[in-house]
């Protein structure tokens, strides 16, 4: 059994295998027009929809519910009943799943979905799963009728002259009662669609090809979606009723989430894409076999693939990705072939058939990184230190196998601390933004780099025990000035970490606050529970088997961390954060456990805050983005976009000159250049300016210890002791 808190890039994995598949793509669709895709060769029309078989539930598909429901109604935090109640909201999740924008089904479907409000219970109990792929045929049925619409509608080039509006939020709509309305509301989609476009100065004959070919390949991806597509957004709708970190993988989704875990994974090292019909190479990943073989280039298509020396050459073309991707992954030291049509040759040129020894590739971009910074304060250069963990990953299969080189958080940044202190640092900043969480093991393995030894956080099981997890780590790799940067995506093992930092006064947390994951998730392989040749098809269930607790006793569910010096951020705290989630479990609080706090470092929060609010005043970057924010901020509140050219062209015109404006003052008091437009600027010249005030702040506290101590030498020669927080 493996513990994790369920980092975000896991949630990523869940919601890039499972929404994208299913019907969430037409979500996006809809709201922001598709991202540029494949090509089709016919014409697709309304009398060309409907025609595929309708999805039905599998055998192993109903043994897997029974499983899912047994081990959630017996094993879950909530200890509640699958009943009618559970049923009611089932089906509302389900709904909100497929269609969230209420873009597909007409009230009539919804009114009709109502004679299964209490009988979703007793389908997933029994395995009877009839119901729910009743509602997710409906779909594909709606969903090919909208797409054929929105194709037909190119036929006629949109008046862009006339004064009216899109309105993209219809979270909380009525659902339309008629095609009518159906087709007035895609109407308006699809020409926000082509007015994009327009505004590229695209004539009209050309965003109609643009529009058709994406919409085709819409189509195209809902014929391709199966049944164990349905049955992942059912069952994920029926999990998240009981909190929002409870879900079901399917058996490859379940394999994404143990790379995310262990950021390995045995293939050939290529990033792939759907393009077209085609599976598409987009990159190759440093080290791996395609890298290295140099017969491999972005763009390469690949047509079929063959197992070993000698196996069968299987064609892939128009296949899904997933299914390519399962056929190139394979067992370390194994060959496999491909059949790749060259970059910029037309279909039906010479291919070439490349083989490749499948080996272990590493995921280093996703790994914990360091930089040695150079920050020019009073006069003088300071050395400090920066390391980013995008996650708390932990290679659980190497582990349990006994190999000493796994990987995992806590090694890779030990590592990487004792490589800044060989090069002078002199203080450290540990940025955590948009880290959501992981491992829990690594958090508290993570916290033992910082702390001399205790407590780390507590954790209250279901049925009410509760553990105390201490330090594992043999002693702390850094003891001086100590910077942890978060945000509102900072969660779960992020906020246990920076929790026990601060609860110590151990370092200080700067930044926003922090999302309010306090819940503990247990992730179980269904095959373990399961008997018959399909059980290593069941997949995996992560359900929320307890919460954690910081050493004081408060819980970071809802609330998170709040940091000590708050910095401003672009992330909206009430559309982001746990407290935003309907079926979220509630704060509460439990005893404290005893630890060793050091309570200067509070003494040292009203002086940086201060020498913070000075700098920035005159910090070109900083002013630049608190401008920016509210430039976004102005955006976001926007629910509705104007279908006129003029007007449109008028906003943008505004929004891009006051963000010239912006960018052209922070240019002068940096003694830059100005520039005409936000795409003039050089990468070199794009700067994190929340980073660099963080840098500055850990030199501030590093100055500021140093005072505190020889204040405390002087007050107290004879019996001064050294703080924790060491580093001369």
């Amino acid at each position: 059994m493996q513990v994790s808190d369920l980092a975000s890039r896991t949630n990523a994995v869940h919601r890039r295998g499972l929404l994208l598949r299913a019907f969430g793509i037409l979500i996006c669709v809809a709201l922001i027009g598709l991202a540029p895709s494949s090509q089709v060769v016919a014409t697709i029309s309304s009398a060309t929809v409907g025609t595929a078989a309708p999805l039905a539930p599998t055998d192993r598909e109903r043994r897997v519910s029974k499983l899912v429901s047994t081990i959630i109604e017996r094993s879950h935090y909530r200890q509640s009943p699958i009943n009618d109640q559970v049923s009611s909201l089932v089906l509302d999740r389900y709904i909100e799943a497929l269609d969230g924008q209420r873009s597909f089904f007409l009230a009539s479907d919804i009114a009709e979905f109502e004679r299964y409000r209490y009988q979703l219970d007793d389908a997933i109990l029994n395995g009877s799963l009839e119901p729910a792929f009743a509602i997710f045929n409906r779909l594909q049925q709606r969903s090919r009728e909208r797409i054929a619409a929105a194709i037909d509608i190119l036929k006629t080039e949109p008046d862009f002259t006339l004064d009216e509006s899109f309105d993209f939020d219809r979270a909380k709509a009525p659902w339309a009662k008629t095609t009518a309305e159906l087709d007035e509301l895609w109407r308006k989609r699809v020409k926000n669609d082509a007015l994009s476009l327009v505004m590229t100065e695209k004539p009209w004959a050309e965003v109609r090809e643009t529009l058709r070919k994406r919409y085709e390949n819409v189509l195209k991806r809902i014929e391709k979606t199966n049944t164990g597509d349905a049955f992942e957004v059912f069952m994920n709708a029926f999990a998240r009723v009981f909190d929002p970190h409870t879900n079901y993988l399917s058996p490859r989704n379940s394999e994404e989430f143990r790379i995310a875990m262990s950021l390995s994974y045995v293939g050939i090292g290529a990033s792939l894409q759907s393009t077209d019909d085609y599976v598409t190479i987009t990159n190759l990943l440093p080290g791996g076999p395609a890298a290295i073989s140099g017969l491999l280039r972005p763009d390469d298509r690949i047509t079929a693939v063959g197992e070993g020396k000698d196996g069968k050459l299987v064609d892939v073309i128009g296949w899904r990705l997933d299914d390519v991707v399962q056929l190139i992954r394979g067992k370390v030291n194994t060959m496999v072939r491909l059949q790749v049509l060259p970059a910029g040759t037309a279909p039906g040129s010479e291919e070439k058939v490349i083989e490749f020894t499948r080996n272990t590739i590493q995921m280093e971009s996703y790994a914990a990184k360091k930089e040695l910074r150079k920050v020019h304060q009073d006069n003088r250069d300071y050395s400090v230190g920066v390391i980013t963990v995008p996650s708390f990953y932990q290679d659980f299969d190497a582990r349990s196998k006994g190999d000493p080189d796994y990987r995992s958080t806590t090694r890779d940044v030990r590592k990487l601390i004792d490589q800044l202190k060989s090069n002078g640092m002199e203080s450290l900043v540990l940025d955590l933004r948009g880290d959501g969480g992981g491992n829990l093991l690594e958090a508290t393995g993570l916290t033992g780099l910082f702390i001399p030894k205790g407590p780390v956080v507590q954790v209250k099981e279901t049925g009410g025990r509760i553990e105390v997890l201490d330090d594992p780590e043999p002693g702390p790799a850094w003891d001086g000035p100590l910077i942890v940067l978060v945000d509102r995506l900072s969660a779960s093992a992020s906020e246990i970490f920076a929790g026990a930092i601060q609860d110590y006064g151990r370092g200080l947390i700067i930044g926003q606050n922090t999302f309010g994951k306090g819940s503990v998730q247990t992730a179980l392989q269904l095959s373990r529970y399961a008997v018959g040749p399909d059980a290593d098809s069941f997949g995996q269930l992560t359900f929320t088997s307890g919460k954690f607790y910081r050493v004081t006793g408060d819980s970071t569910q809802h609330k998170g961390v709040q940091p000590d010096i708050a910095l401003p951020s672009a992330i909206n705290t009430e559309d982001v954060g746990e407290s935003s989630r309907e079926s979220a479990l509630p704060w509460d609080r439990i005893h404290s456990v005893q630890f060793g706090k050091d309570t200067s470092l509070r003494q040292s929060i009203a002086p940086l805050e201060q020498a913070h609010a000075k700098r920035i005043e005159n910090d070109p970057d900083f002013q630049m983005l608190v401008k920016d924010i509210n430039v976004f901020e102005t955006a976001r509140a926007q629910k509705s976009l104007s279908l006129n050219l003029k007007m449109r062209q008028a906003e943008r015109t505004r929004i891009e000159q006051q963000r010239v404006a912006n960018e052209n003052l922070r240019r002068k008091l940096d003694g830059l250049a100005p520039i005409k437009a936000m795409t003039d600027i050089p990468q070199s010249e794009q700067r994190d300016a929340l980073l660099n005030e963080a840098t500055h702040i850990a030199v501030d506290l590093r100055e500021w210890h140093k005072e505190y101590l020889a204040k405390l030498r002087a007050d107290n020669r004879s019996s001064a002791s050294r703080p924790a927080l060491t580093n001369e």
